[in-house]
């Protein structure tokens, strides 16, 4: 599908001018003048920003009319990237296992180095590998709850050793302790407390570990709402004097999205909407990626549907910057608290730099 841009925000055409190799099998861009489109690290002069159109895929410019480059070619197939391909097996060594294996054994079965597995973890799924493990033993753990396992069965399916060591960190994973989850979070206490901003109404809510919710809706009774549907079974209580100043930041924030943001985030996500939070907390506001995009990002080209799953999970309005994943074709797909105010949210970021 074609995005046309003319503003010079879009990375796309950042890359393009930087010839950035890491872009290519990401999109083609074309030329519109010459009827050829290329990599983003073709070395070609570069165009004229409104000579060029973007394109997800060669086949997309192919069937628009374009030619492809014969200096770039940028039909053939992309050269692998063996990194890829090594965290990819690392990460279903992980999945299958029973035991945790050790990271120099982890490591020597992909073909690295412990640093360099290490790294590769870091960089591209932001957890390290003993990370990633924790979050699937937590994954196992709510599963094993959900099908309705006693406490003490689905800990030690989950693959945790000792009960006393789980409840320590699949505590963490949870938000809550596994008797507690079990129970959908009854006995679980919620603090929230809602104030307007230039969204409509905003609602932050907090658990003892950290901000558990961000919610943005037209009236107090309709972000409430959004939070009780969420946290059904919790003690939710509301208290806008103990909470004022996370409330001002979290306003400020979303008001201005390059303000600082330095609270504790309570996220409870599965291992694989962890990373995709984490990846979009690194889109820089005034800035969007296409679900595809992202997916490729996390070095999973293939999963542009489950990273939509997991864009839909977040409850964290603006902290956790959802609003900043399109369409491929550059439109406003849905959005937990509506397309007009993602629209508003993107509109401000653009031509505000960031603020309203």
């Amino acid at each position: 599908m074609t995005v046309i841009d003319t503003g010079l925000r879009d990375p796309r055409w950042r890359a393009v001018l930087g010839n950035d190799a890491e872009a290519d099998g990401r999109f083609v861009y074309a030329v519109r003048t010459t009827g050829i489109y290329c990599r983003p690290s073709c070395r070609s002069k570069a165009p004229r920003r409104e000579n060029v159109a973007f394109f997800d895929t060669p086949a997309d410019a192919e069937a628009a009319g374009f030619r492809p480059c014969k200096r770039c070619r940028p039909g053939a197939p992309a050269a692998a990237d063996p990194d890829a391909a090594a965290l990819d097996a690392a990460c279903r060594i992980l999945d299958a296992a029973e035991e945790e294996p050790a990271l120099g054994e982890l490591a020597g079965r992909v073909g690295l180095t412990p640093a360099r597995l290490r790294r590769l973890f870091q960089d591209r799924l932001g957890v390290t590998p003993k990370g990633y493990a924790k979050a699937l033993k937590a994954r196992r753990l709510a599963r094993g709850l959900k099908r309705g396992a006693t406490v003490t069965e689905a800990l030690y399916d989950a693959g945790y050793g000792a009960p006393s060591r789980a409840y320590e960190a699949a505590g963490e994973r949870l938000g809550m302790t596994p008797s507690a989850y079990a129970r959908g979070g009854q006995g679980e206490t919620i603090r929230y407390a809602t104030a307007p901003c230039a969204f409509g109404c905003l609602l932050v809510a907090t658990t003892a570990r950290g901000l558990c919710a961000v919610e943005l809706g037209a009236e107090d009774a309709e972000v409430a709402a959004q939070l009780r549907a969420h946290f059904p079974k919790a003690a939710l209580e509301e208290d806008s004097a103990g909470l004022a100043a996370v409330v001002r930041a979290v306003a400020a924030h979303v008001e201005a999205p390059r303000t600082a943001l330095d609270l504790p985030l309570d996220i409870r996500g599965t291992a694989f909407q962890e990373q995709v939070w984490t990846e979009l907390k690194r889109i820089p506001p005034g800035e969007t990626v296409s679900y595809a995009e992202l997916a490729r990002r996390l070095g999973q080209p293939g999963a542009a549907r489950a990273v939509a799953g997991a864009v839909a999970a977040n409850r964290l309005a603006v902290v956790v910057p959802c609003h900043r994943v399109v369409r491929g074709d550059g439109g406003l797909s849905g959005y937990r608290w509506g397309t007009a105010r993602k629209r508003a949210l993107l509109a401000a970021e653009t031509d505000g730099e960031g603020d309203v």
